[in-house]
């Protein structure tokens, strides 16, 4: 009978077969969840999509986000500029039409007809006997004829028109036209991001008690661009402020700006309809006016939709939008009430 062995369960196991004892420093880590990395690369790439939704949003002004995100830079920039500066600003020249003289009366008096001495005889002792001698009658001046008038000094209106590119460019994209009607500037987003970029050199706080635009910086900045001696105005009535425009527009053959809605937003004047010519009948009356407005082709939530280049804006729409200057950032005691032009002094010729 062969012998067989078998392991007592007391007697201690070979070497090879006994379990080392555990390392902390080898034991391996636990591989992490895949499902976390899923979640922060998911998270990587929403990011990412979010970004260059975004940037293509502000780009392509959806919803308003880049009217928005500009708005977002202006803050930040009137920041770091600091406080609006108050130094001296062009004053505003308040322009009182004097009351309408009437015509003068004729005189039924007899005129008395000259008279000439024909000399006595030599000798007669006669007093000399007086004769009467016609005098020419002088040619009466011809009285002017009323009748009416049609101006406007911009042959192609589209040609000359700018679109403010942010909501509260209508003063830049404003004084852009007048200069490119005068032929110193073009229509290009380019110049206007440069004219908005000048801001800080003619701002001030009697102009604009929130900084930026105002009528005097228009008048500052069209003065630094070539067209010199533009001047603000203020009138107590609509049709002195419209008379005066157009007195203007054909004695310097430039636009005018009228500041429309309270002050709030820029039109272009090029030119006007009337009764009579303004420049001969004092009481000429203004039925309406050929406007630039850069708010095309926007529509605007209070004053509705804007019309093309060149609309001639009728009395009735003059009536609706050009209204007395009241600001709800304070008191302007030289503006409050009163209708608002910037209107040249200065006659530049336009370009050919």
């Amino acid at each position: 009978m062969s012998a067989r062995w078998t392991w007592n369960h007391e007697c201690p196991a070979p070497a090879s077969h006994r379990r080392r004892p555990e390392r902390p420093d080898l034991v391996t880590p636990p591989r992490r969840p895949r499902r976390l990395t899923l979640v922060v690369v998911g998270a990587m790439l929403i990011a990412v999509v979010a970004l260059s939704l975004g940037a293509a949003a502000v780009a392509t002004d959806t919803m308003g986000a880049g009217q928005r995100w500009q708005g977002l830079l202006r803050r930040v920039d009137r920041f770091i500029a600091g406080p609006v500066p108050d130094r001296p600003a062009p004053s505003t020249v308040l322009v009182t039409e004097p009351p309408l003289e009437p015509e003068p009366s004729l005189s039924l008096a007899p005129i008395p007809t000259p008279t000439a001495s024909t000399p006595a005889p030599s000798g007669s002792g006669l007093a000399p006997s007086p004769v009467s001698t016609p005098i020419p009658t002088p040619t009466p001046t011809p009285k002017p004829v009323r009748q009416p008038v049609d101006v406007d000094i911009a042959a192609r209106p589209k040609a000359v028109f700018a679109h403010q590119r942010h909501k509260d460019w209508c003063a830049v994209a404003g004084t852009q036209m007048v200069l490119a009607v005068l032929g110193l500037v073009d229509t290009s987003g380019r110049t206007q991001d440069e004219i908005a970029g000048r801001i800080r050199e003619w701002e001030s706080y009697d102009d604009s008690h929130n900084g930026d635009w105002g009528p005097a910086a228009m008048a500052l900045a069209l003065d630094d661009y070539g067209a010199p001696g533009y001047e603000v105005r203020a009138f107590e009535t609509r049709q002195g402020a419209l008379r005066n425009a157009a007195r203007a527009i054909q004695k310097t053959g430039a636009p005018v700006l009228l500041l429309a809605w309270r002050g709030a937003h820029t039109w272009v004047m090029t030119g006007f309809r009337a009764d009579a010519d303004p420049s001969v009948f004092r009481d000429a009356h203004i039925t309406g006016a050929y406007i630039l407005d850069p708010w095309y082709p926007w529509v605007s939530s209070i004053w509705g939709p804007s019309d093309p280049p060149g609309t001639f804006q009728d009395e009735a729409e003059m009536v609706r939008n050009f209204l007395k200057w009241r600001r709800p950032e304070g008191r302007y005691p030289d503006r409050d009430g009163l209708y608002i032009t910037v209107a040249p002094t200065v006659a530049v010729k336009p370009a050919a």
